[in-house]
């Protein structure tokens, strides 16, 4: 399979993943989004690190 075509799924299983969330609990989601938009810049930025880093470790386990 060619690479822009494996992205091309794990941008489509990202937006199913990101969507199940809201449809499933939108009052919760609500509450989660308006408790990220008051947390600082930084903390943001760690939030989204180690998120970066755990997809990374969790696809160097599966892909191996």
């Amino acid at each position: 399979m060619e690479l822009g075509r494996e992205l091309l799924i794990a941008f489509c299983l990202m937006l199913i993943l990101e969507g199940a969330i809201p449809f499933l609990y939108p009052q919760r989601w609500q509450n989660l989004v308006q408790q990220l938009a008051g947390m600082d810049e930084r903390t943001l930025r760690i939030i989204g690190l180690v998120s970066m880093l755990m997809g990374t470790v969790l696809l160097y386990v599966v892909r191996s």
